[in-house]
């Protein structure tokens, strides 16, 4: 037979026994683990955090099937959002995602909303650094926000329930830009969160209400703003995200007999953009699929001007807690005011 029929049929035989290549792809995973608290973070789709929990509990965050489906996003100015969830790193403020590139003329000119940058949540990052205690990533330079992030996850050091989060945006341009840091920490939409706030006019409410979604459903009792997560009488589910300037630097949640508590540098309201809270909580779940809900507990950091290469910084810290008291409300609430006023846990950052 001659040489080039003998390739042919090798590279036939190839395709024949060989699983296809996309098939076989998925996502780096990289753990962290001191025996008291594990974590998870790929450097892939966007470098975010899949996993962080208690050791040997369930996920405490809400991760979706593209993760094994679509572990090789295609990373351009026109991609859209695709649902890894997750915890993941924006910028912010959301009206403005598109307003200062011009790879994408149509979403400019809509001063589109969403998707988020492709770049800052799609594209692959590289790894930094890499140890038992810590993972460094860096984004691609995004040529539609205009910056490149450096994120560091941490085990604590004497501190074995807690993991720490750091992000570092550069300006990347020769024009000076203006942004914030936001972080997206997506949980199952039955995690019950509690955030403290000195009154409900620190807290603004808006309902994406339709055929499909009702209002949300919230209270404010003993200093502690609460989304409640039950299925509305009149409507299929419930949709709508909450701005908020809390009274201090937390926020916590409440799922699978674990308490996630989020740190983060409190700031005045004058510090945070606008048209954004310091926290935002973001709920939509429908009756008919629970396990697709989900709920969005968000930090922005200051809103900021950047220089050209010049940088800004801001930090999460997550403390895992067990559990194992009453699954009630006033019981959660009661468990955080002793956590407030006996433990150091909730020390300002």
């Amino acid at each position: 037979m001659p040489t080039f029929h003998i390739f042919l049929v090798r590279i036939f035989l190839l395709m024949l026994f060989s699983p296809p290549l996309l098939a076989e792809a998925e996502v780096t995973r990289i753990p962290l683990n001191n025996g008291t608290v594990t974590i998870e973070i790929t450097p892939d789709i966007g470098g975010r955090v899949l996993s962080a929990s208690l050791v040997d509990k369930p996920n405490f965050l809400h991760v979706g099937a593209a993760v094994e489906s679509d572990p090789n996003p295609s990373v351009t100015p026109e991609s859209n959002n695709i649902a890894y969830f997750g915890h993941e790193t924006w910028v912010g403020p959301q009206s403005q995602w598109w307003v200062h590139q011009l790879l994408n003329p149509q979403r400019a000119a809509a001063k589109a909303v969403w998707p988020p940058d492709p770049f800052l949540i799609l594209a692959k990052n590289t790894v930094q650094g890499k140890n038992a205690q810590q993972i460094i990533l860096q984004s691609p330079n995004s040529p539609v926000s205009g910056v490149v992030m450096q994120k560091t996850f941490s085990l604590v050091e004497d501190k074995p329930n807690q993991i720490r989060l750091d992000v570092t945006a550069q300006n990347i341009r020769d024009s000076k830009i203006a942004w914030d840091i936001w972080f997206n920490t997506r949980v199952p939409h039955t995690t019950n969160v509690y955030v403290p706030v000195a009154s409900m006019s620190d807290v603004r409410v808006e309902h994406f209400t339709d055929a499909t979604y009702g209002p949300l459903e919230h209270n404010f009792s003993d200093g502690f703003f609460a989304l409640e997560n039950f299925s509305p009488s009149t409507h299929q589910g419930r949709k709508g995200k909450v701005f908020i300037q809390p009274a201090q630097g937390w926020m916590a949640a409440f799922h699978d007999q674990q308490l996630l508590i989020i740190q983060f540098a409190l700031q005045p309201k004058s510090a945070i953009h606008p048209e954004q809270g310091q926290i935002e909580l973001y709920q939509e779940f429908l009756a008919a699929s629970p396990e697709e809900g989900l709920l969005e507990l968000e930090v922005h950091a200051p809103y900021r001007s950047l220089k050209p290469r010049e940088t800004m910084s801001a930090t999460e810290v997550w403390t895992i807690l067990p559990y194992n008291n009453v699954q009630t409300p006033a019981a959660q609430r009661a468990f955080l005011r002793e956590l407030v006023t006996k433990s150091s846990v909730l020390a300002p950052l």
